[in-house]
């Protein structure tokens, strides 16, 4: 790279994100630093593990959405919020609100995906998604609003069994209490398919505790305003219902399907082990967006997790491109499972460890507290976390 150099990184959520921090902090000769931009739509960069947390007020939104320009200053990382409306891969240029052009030598896709709720008649008008901090606005606006009509019950469906369905479905049986009538709507057999036995088995025991139904080997065929129609085994039924949450599918964004660039039958880019998109010698790929496999050729899961990893290899890199260093393959370490069940509840499964209870509620906030992105947030929220209790107790 020459003293000029340009790293163009489009996505701001873990992948994005900490490769930006990451590359900020290498070594670089004097004066060969490259000029290093972050594009995202939000100003806000997102910790969607804990994005449950404000169903239940746990936690507050600058807690898990720190501001772009806060994490990245003093990083040398340039923030450009908006759009991306076009990637030009053969003059290396990105358009962001279709008139802001941003040129670069080397460039990182980690756009992630969106949930796709145009699957079946009716979704795209009344289900919610749970991916985003506006999604989670939109969903408590929706609970205050059913909470103020004052119902009886207050009819829940949460359309997949996996981790975002569970951990959603137990956070609304916390909140909603005696009030809450909650189904799980899965496909499959059993909910969190791919998942180790004993959380799958905890959280089993924590959906029963809750009184939150599962729907099986169930299909949703409609939606309407009021109501969720079902397939079970060639039967349909119609149930009533205040609101519907869609956690099921990944869709890439068509910014990154119609680039000129290989990809599989799902849109993802084909990567080579060392996460440069095939037959690009200037594009990395990485997190949602990537066709990523492990050490045994198993597809890597669309994870936070997997996305942190990638970041720092994909940081050494860009890095070691530049300094003439060999580049490193990808090697994902799954380091264990963490799902939250309610209010102080949880379940942690990896690394010889199983735990669950209110000591893997608190370890799982240890764990994340540790993984946010700079020290200066860790400390303040932290701090939070610590005197919260005694105001609360103090203002009793």
């Amino acid at each position: 790279m020459s003293e000029k150099s340009r790293i163009c990184i489009v996505g701001g959520g873990f992948g994005g994100l900490y490769t930006a921090l990451r590359l900020s902090e290498f070594p670089w000769q004097n004066g060969a630093k490259p000029e290093i931009t972050l594009i995202d739509k939000s100003d806000r960069f997102l910790f969607s593990p804990l994005l449950y947390e404000l169903i239940t007020e746990e936690m507050q939104s600058w807690e898990i959405a720190p501001p772009f320009a806060e994490i990245l200053a003093n990083t040398g990382v340039m923030f450009q919020q908006g759009s991306v409306t076009d990637i030009d891969i053969e003059a290396k240029k990105v358009t962001v609100d279709g008139d802001i052009t941003i040129d670069y030598d080397k460039l990182v896709l980690a756009t992630g995906g969106k949930t796709p709720v145009d699957i079946v008649p009716g979704a795209k008008e009344y289900a919610l998604p749970f991916r985003s901090l506006n999604d989670a606005f939109r969903l408590q606006e929706e609970l205050r609003l059913l909470e103020e009509a004052n119902h009886d019950k207050i009819r829940v469906a949460v359309v997949g069994g996996g981790y975002s369905g569970v951990e959603l479905a137990c956070k609304l049986a916390a909140r909603l209490g005696e009030k809450g009538r909650i189904r799980i709507i899965e496909r499959g057999e059993q909910i969190l398919k791919d998942s180790p036995d004993f959380n799958r088995e905890t959280a089993i025991e924590a959906l029963e505790k809750n009184h939150i139904w599962q729907d099986l080997e169930t299909e949703v065929a409609q939606l309407e305003a009021q109501s969720i129609s079902l397939e079970y085994k060639g039967q349909t039924d119609v149930i009533p219902v205040d609101l519907v949450l869609w956690t099921v599918g990944n869709q890439i964004s068509e910014l990154v399907t119609k680039l000129p660039l290989e990809q599989n039958e799902k849109g993802l880019l084909k990567i080579e082990p060392n996460l440069l998109v095939k037959g690009r010698d200037d594009v990395y790929a990485i997190g949602d967006v990537a066709d990523c496999y492990d050490a045994e050729g198993n597809p890597v899961p669309a994870t936070a997790q997997v996305a942190f990893q990638q970041s720092d290899y994909c940081a050494w890199n860009l890095w070691a491109s530049a300094t003439n260093r060999p580049l490193l393959s990808f090697r994902y370490q799954p380091l264990g499972e963490m799902m939250t069940l309610g209010v102080d509840n949880a379940t942690i499964s990896g690394l010889g460890i199983k735990l669950d209870g209110s000591m893997a509620y608190i370890a799982r906030r240890l764990i994340y507290l540790y993984r946010l992105p700079t020290l200066k947030h860790q400390l303040t929220v932290g701090l939070n976390w610590i005197t919260q209790p005694l105001v609360e107790l103090l203002s009793s």
